[in-house]
Order: C-alpha cells, then structure tokens, then sequence
C-alpha cells in the first residue's frame, strides 16, 4: 500500500488566548488521504480548515499528535516537506502587483530553492501551460481576477511538488474563468498529483473531489467519497423535497408522514423526505393529497449533508461558509 499524501493521527491544535479559556481549533484529527487525488475539506468559519492547511504547510505547530505528508513529520522533517508541497491562494494574497507574471514566477523560483540554470525554462514551461505567456511581462495588477488565479497556481508549481493546498482557489472568479481552473486541477490529478481543496462551492467539490472531508468545531464530522456520503445521509433511500412549505403546513405533512424522517428549511421553505424505496410512491401520493405539487426527487446533494451533519452534531443546521 503506497504511503497517504497527508496523514493526521490524534491531531490537536489549541490556541491560548489572553483571558479567556484556551481554544482548542483541531480536537484529536485522524485523516488519511490517497496520493494522486483531489480532496475536499469543508466546514463553516472556525471549523479547523486554515489550521489544519497551517500545520500541512510547516506555519504552525501541533500541541499534540502528528501530521505527515507522504511519511515525513512536519515538525521533525520540515524543510523535506515544505519541499513537497504547494499553497494556492484565493484573491490577491501571495501576488506582487507591481511586478510581471514572469518577475512574480522567478522569484518565487528562487524562495523555493529551484536552481538559477533550470529557472527560465520553468518559468516559461508554466506560463505556456497556464495560457499567460501572451502577458509575461504586464504587470500583475493589469490581470483580470482569473489570470492572478492561474498565475497563483503556478506560483504552487514552481517547486514541482507532489501534493497542493488550494485555500478557496476559485472565490470571486466569473464562471468562465472557475471551469478552466476546474479543468486545470484535474489534468494535475491526472499526472499523479495530490490536492487538498478548501471550498465553500459544493457543487464545485461535487465534481472535483475524489473524496470529502466534513470538519466541525475542529473534529471531523464525515468523509469519504462525494457518493457514499450522499448515500450515508440518505441511507439507502430517496430524497423527496416538498416545496414552498410553511411552518404550518410543514407540522400537517409530518404528522400525515409519521414513520418518515423529515427536516425543513424555513428560509429555502423546503422540506426533505428521507424515503424508502419501497413506499416512495404511496409517500408522493400522501404529499400531493396534501396540495403539495411542487416536489422533487432524487439523492442528497452535498449541501444536504453537510447541512444534514451540523444539524446532527448541535440540533441547528448553520448556514453554508466554509
């Protein structure tokens, strides 16, 4: 079995703070993720994500356990593993406006250790690939939001490494811009790179990831692929979503569906019918009896779990911000 990209054993991360109790930001993290796929991490603000992306990247240190990327200790063998990873930002951060495309590239060449012979070559090899060789040498304050995205990525490549953190990489970006991104992080999938993906669009790691993490109040909530999570909160059944539901009438549907596991929205007025493929149509009957016509069927998305697994852990579902 190859050895995981990252690795978290008893992970925890606590912060002190002056005058108040410490904050614990990563409770006891185990995680392990293949090599050669895109993972997901997602959880609302404060749920651990930056902490745990900090620790990965040699920022900061564990207050116990232990993180590896691919087998070697962040404490103990950091400069091997800030040689084996990247960091993609979102927006600005990381970018030098007042210097070129090519200027930003060489000197991040040079922070990273890449030789001065090999340095030129790997500029222009990155520029081509990420379709800014046109606008070289502009300064990068005349970019558009997703020319800096794809010049932050290869900012990531420079040192060629094998696993990437991308901090929210496509936030702000036009549509047109956030699909060639989305296409340029599967072709590094498909050469065998590693991607740790923070992101607060569900559909985009919908389609991306190969698996999903779900991290809440510093632990983890739920992982696994897109698919078996959706099927986890389901259970083997159907999602039917009923409509344009009051408060009222949802408490009339509940009681005429008592043996169904339901769960409203008061803000979407939808309500979410967990239900057996067996009595799917006698439950689709029920509802339309009631008057309810606008309905909908099919599986969990991943917005619904992620929903579905906070509302699990403290009886409210919270709001989308990862």
């Amino acid at each position: 079995m190859s050895t995981p990209a990252l690795r978290a054993d008893g992970l925890t991360r606590t912060y002190r703070v002056r005058g108040r109790p410490d904050r614990i930001a990563l409770d006891g993290v185990n995680l392990s993720l293949d090599s050669g796929a895109v993972h997901g991490l997602l959880g609302p603000n404060g749920a651990g994500k930056t902490t745990l992306c900090r620790i990965a990247s040699t920022v900061l240190t564990p207050s116990s356990g232990q993180l590896l990327v691919h087998g070697h200790e962040v404490e103990r063998d950091a400069n091997q593993v800030r040689r084996m990873i990247g960091i993609v930002f979102g927006g600005d951060r990381g970018l030098y406006g007042r210097l070129t495309a090519r200027e930003n590239l060489e000197f991040w060449c040079s922070m990273n250790g890449v030789p001065r012979s090999l340095t030129r070559a790997r500029v222009d090899e990155l520029l081509e690939r990420l379709g800014l060789t046109a606008r070289t040498d502009e300064l990068v304050e005349t970019f558009s939001r997703g020319m800096k995205q794809r010049l932050h990525l290869a900012r990531g490549l420079v040192a060629d490494p094998p696993l990437l953190l991308l901090d929210e990489p496509t936030v702000g970006m036009d549509p047109v811009s956030a699909h060639e991104f989305r296409r340029l992080i599967s072709a590094l999938r498909a050469e065998g790179r590693t991607v740790l993906l923070t992101t607060h669009d569900m559909a985009e790691a919908q389609a991306l990831c190969d698996t999903v993490t779900f991290i809440d109040a510093g632990k983890i909530v739920g992982t696994g692929t897109p698919e078996t999570v959706r099927a986890l909160r389901t259970q083997g059944g159907v999602q039917v979503r009923v409509h344009d539901l009051t408060p009222a009438s949802h408490d009339r549907l509940v009681r005429a569906l008592p043996q169904v596991d339901a769960k409203h929205d008061d803000q979407a007025r939808t309500t979410d019918l967990i239900v057996d493929t067996g009595v799917l149509s006698d439950v689709v009957g029920t509802v339309l009896s009631l008057g309810h016509h606008s309905v909908t069927t099919g599986n969990s998305d991943l917005e619904d779990v992620y929903l579905g697994l906070l509302s699990d852990r403290d009886g409210t579902a919270r709001g989308m911000d990862v």
